[in-house]
């Protein structure tokens, strides 16, 4: 067996899970975690030393924060645009609101692509492909290619082929068809999904419920058909079949599934699988590091020539602080800025304004 480089090495057999239970406490961790997990060529003293190295990190890493200057108001937009090659978008608070589009949106875009920017578009939301996402933008009216959209749907089957997941097991989905399309793309089997919303389980006396023992993966995302069927399936598929895989797409406590109110999110579906399970999975979504390594590679962009665009301090400023770029907080989605300049608010992006039209509106008043 070979070493894979740090991008994909993020598991080598199935058998991942099984380290994966009570020890990680974040995305990241939990990620890195895994490239020792199930793999005979990280030897246990690499390990050992890997968790110390880690320890001493986090130490550093909160003396940083608690140094760290507290995030500017964005002044020269000119100047953030002309430092970076690549804009990476959040879609839900910075491009839109539920079915809304942000105003400004179409002119902020159209002007950095007159600049020559490569934008990239990131969600957590799974309840969609890449294509159907590609709907959406058409929708709104914004021209926008799939091979641009990077949604925590495609970040599971990227995933699972990075790792070399075998074809001949199958993904017990708990989520909704974007999930689904982007498993059937990759060419992996899959049950369960919006299906088996409708399923219940009569509690009869000495009923026993089976499960596909070759079920090697259980992928939870957000899911409006939730049920207690599901919950039980999942269970039974990470606790009894061996090496069964945990993934997430992400552990977003809420959403924007209108304009109106924040929903529950993801996290809460994948939080009822933790308590059952007594696991903690594995995320491929924000603000895990394997959706930037692979975008990092797919387009050879230079992390550093990054700006990460978002509304959520905990996904995607992180997300682009644990990828090393350039990070703007957008105030039209869920933070304000009383929770950024909070006291209890640990992460700081570099700059923070608006609304992503700003950009236009603050290089007219340089003008």
């Amino acid at each position: 067996m070979m070493l894979r480089s740090s991008s994909t090495i993020a598991a080598t057999s199935v058998g991942v899970c099984h380290t994966q239970r009570l020890w990680s406490h974040s995305v990241t961790l939990n990620y890195r975690l895994s490239q020792f997990a199930g793999n005979p060529l990280l030897s246990n003293s690499a390990f050992v030393k890997w968790k110390r190295s880690i320890g001493s990190s986090n130490k550093n890493n909160r003396f940083r924060m608690a140094t760290k200057a507290l995030a500017q108001p964005l002044q020269n937009a000119d100047e953030l645009i002309d430092s970076v090659e690549t804009f990476i978008f959040d879609c839900d608070g910075v491009i839109w609101k539920g079915d809304s589009l942000i105003e400004g949106v179409p002119e902020t875009l159209d002007m950095l692509r007159s600049k020559g920017k490569r934008l990239v578009f990131v969600t957590n939301n799974s309840t969609k492909s890449r294509k159907q996402y590609g709907k959406k933008f058409e929708t709104l009216g914004l021209n926008v290619n799939a091979e641009e959209i990077f949604a925590s749907s495609f970040a599971v089957a990227a995933y699972l082929k990075s790792i070399d997941f075998p074809k001949d097991k199958k993904v017990y989905v708990i989520g909704e068809d974007g999930i689904l399309k982007e498993l059937e793309l990759a060419g992996y089997q899959y049950v369960g999904g919006p299906e088996d919303g409708g399923k219940k389980i009569e509690l009869k006396p000495g009923f026993l419920m089976e499960h596909d023992e070759d079920v090697g993966a259980v992928v939870v995302g957000f899911d409006r058909y939730f049920n207690y069927y599901k919950v039980q399936y999942g269970t039974l598929c990470i606790r009894e079949n061996p090496g069964c895989l945990f993934i997430a797409t992400n552990r977003d406590a809420v959403t924007h599934l209108t304009d109106a109110q924040e929903w529950a999110g993801g996290g809460s579906m994948v939080g009822a699988l933790v308590g059952s399970t007594q696991r903690e999975p594995l995320v491929v979504g924000k603000p895990s590091t394997f959706m930037m390594d692979y975008l990092a590679n797919e387009f050879g962009i230079s992390k550093s020539q990054i700006c990460m665009v978002g509304d959520r301090l905990d996904t995607d400023i992180l997300f682009g602080q644990n990828g090393g770029c350039k990070t703007l907080l957008v105030l039209s989605g869920v933070t304000t800025l009383p929770v950024l300049q909070s006291p209890n608010n640990s992460i700081q992006p570099d700059f923070y304004t608006n609304k992503i039209s700003d950009f236009l509106s603050l290089k007219a008043a340089a003008v």
